[in-house]
């Protein structure tokens, strides 16, 4: 997943290229996707996390946007700046901030674990004359995160990267909020209630658990673990708040912005209502997508 994804010249999100949209010649679309009503929510929600502290004191910091499609592109906001971090930027984050990502985490690598029945068997890839395939891998010790024991042929994919990403971002010495829009689970329902695991590819709009077809021309996801992340946040002294569906969180910390759309767009069906139905209702991207809010004093 690492070379795959990020190799500098052949890694999937390294390419030049459009992966985020509708149009047919994309891979997957996201809540930003929607148009400027996304933006508008987090900017009403950030404020309200901020916990009475002046926002023009915050740089916005978006992590992982695609270049030159930063969330906030075009849209008036009260903070000191507005800046991207790339995917394969340095992690440098000084002074107030708040530290914004949408569908970051779950793009991290991964590790592959099956059950035997007994304890677990690390799967990793192998290239063959056939081309690059699923095989064991020698496993040394295992992490400590694994249930003691694995059911046999029980699929665990362990999202490692993203706790890695989070440590390299919550270690750096940055009051602020701390805000990640993505898709992941609990710790308990990655051990029990996912058999064949989470790592999915996404090309073309399709879905495909085919993870090794197509090199550097597909997205390749794994759901994080937010127990996970929030145990690095906390252990980098930040205040985390319960892990809330993306309609809870933005129905609780924008309620007086999505008033007002609504109110403005009552009388007819406009895009930005279209959209805005999209990021609230359950069986669209409401339930499918949840929020980790943390906050950290200064010191």
């Amino acid at each position: 997943m690492e070379v795959a994804l990020y190799h500098p010249t052949e890694g999937y999100y390294c390419r030049d290229r459009n992966r985020v949209g509708r149009a047919a010649s994309t891979d997957f679309f996201t809540a930003s996707s929607l148009g400027p009503v996304f933006g508008e929510l987090v900017v009403t929600s950030c404020v309200s996390l901020l916990r009475g502290a002046d926002p023009a004191r915050f740089s916005f910091v978006e992590y992982g946007a695609e270049a030159g499609n930063g969330i906030l592109d075009g849209i008036d906001h009260p903070f000191k700046e507005a800046r991207l971090i790339g995917v394969n930027d340095a992690t440098e984050i000084t002074g107030p901030a708040i530290v914004f990502s949408n569908e970051l985490f779950d793009a991290q690598p991964c590790q592959r674990f099956r059950g035997t029945g007994e304890g677990w068997e690390e799967l990793g890839a192998e290239l063959t004359s056939d081309g690059i395939v699923e095989a064991n891998r020698p496993t040394g010790s295992l992490p400590p995160a694994l249930p003691a024991s694995g059911p046999r042929g029980y699929h665990l994919d362990l999202p490692t990267g993203a706790e890695t990403l989070a440590t390299a971002i919550a270690a750096q010495p940055w009051p602020g909020l701390f805000v990640a829009f993505d898709y992941g689970k609990a710790w308990l329902e990655l051990t029990e209630s996912v058999p064949q695991g989470t790592a999915r590819a996404y090309h073309r709009h399709r879905q495909k658990t085919a993870l090794f077809e197509a090199m550097g021309e597909q997205d390749l996801t794994c759901h994080i673990c937010w127990d996970h992340l929030t145990e690095v946040l906390q252990q980098h002294q930040f205040e985390t708040d319960l892990v809330l569906s993306q309609e809870a969180f933005l129905v609780r910390h924008a309620a007086e912005k999505l008033a007002e759309i609504m109110s403005a767009e009552a009388a007819h069906l406009s895009a930005r209502k279209s959209g805005l139905m999209q990021l609230l209702h359950p069986s669209a991207l409401g339930q499918k997508f949840q929020v980790l809010s943390a906050w950290r004093e200064e010191s």
